[in-house]
């Protein structure tokens, strides 16, 4: 395949409209995060920026280097100073001309090729509709909680921390991916027989016996790989240039 290149503002432009960024407060700003090269051939996508993803796209020669977990305004503390980890990426990133581009809340809810939307389809639960930046909906049919956390483990090749809460069979599923785990109560208002999450705090626990609904934590990374494919995917067709998706595993 013969691959071209796109201008880099003429890309963003176009994630940003198909994810309707402008619809969304977040905690970090999605877009264009880091501004380098502006034509873009090769395309590197990952669940969160590290040292490790930032090497792996300057072996591959990328031009930008889009994720889910971007820069977080956490990442910057005001007063503004730039030491340890957050200067040797940046130092990374400035000396070779690489472009930044983080989405994560529009990807989480994005009906078509989002995290929670994609995890619903590996799931196999349909007539689903918007459950925060995540959704909800059925299977097919009603099975047993420990077949259906067999199921989201296969899926994901990962390995969970699950509670049934009570809950001996599944039909009604709540899907959100990443650190979402207090959303349990509001998976169990809107009727959910488990929820699925990325995420599991010491609070946890105590609260899934109190409500009574199953609850499946899968890991924030591994509910989060298929949207920021899905984008580099997406973009790869659109403008026929060449995108990467790059593992970094991390069981959390």
């Amino acid at each position: 395949m013969i691959y071209m290149s796109v201008k880099r503002d003429k890309l963003i432009a176009f994630c940003d409209e198909y994810l309707k960024v402008a619809d969304f407060e977040d905690k970090c700003f999605n877009g264009l995060q880091v501004e380098g090269k502006e034509d873009v051939a090769k395309i590197v996508t990952g669940v969160s920026l590290s040292k490790k993803l930032i090497e792996e796209a300057l072996k591959l020669q990328a031009d930008m280097i889009m994720v889910h977990h971007g820069f977080f305004s956490s990442e910057f503390p005001a007063p503004l100073h730039l030491t340890g980890y957050r200067r040797n990426r940046l130092k990374m990133i400035l000396a070779n001309d690489l472009n930044v581009a983080g989405y994560h809340l529009p990807l989480d809810a994005h009906p078509v090729i989002g995290d929670n939307i994609s995890l619903c389809k590996k799931f196999g639960v349909k007539k689903t509709r918007p459950f925060s930046v995540g959704f909800i909906g059925e299977l097919d049919r009603e099975i047993d909680f420990e077949r259906f956390r067999t199921l989201v483990e296969k899926q994901l090749c990962t390995q969970s921390f699950a509670m049934a809460g009570g809950k001996k069979k599944v039909k009604k599923v709540a899907v959100i991916s990443g650190g979402d785990s207090p959303d349990l109560e509001p998976a169990a208002l809107a009727g959910a027989d488990v929820f699925v999450t990325g995420d599991v705090r010491e609070d946890t626990v105590r609260r899934i016996e109190e409500v009574g609904i199953g609850f499946i934590n899968a890991g924030h990374y591994n509910t989060e790989k298929e949207g920021i494919r899905n984008l580099g995917e997406l973009v790869a067709k659109k403008f026929k240039i060449e995108a990467k998706f790059v593992d970094v595993p991390n069981d959390i």
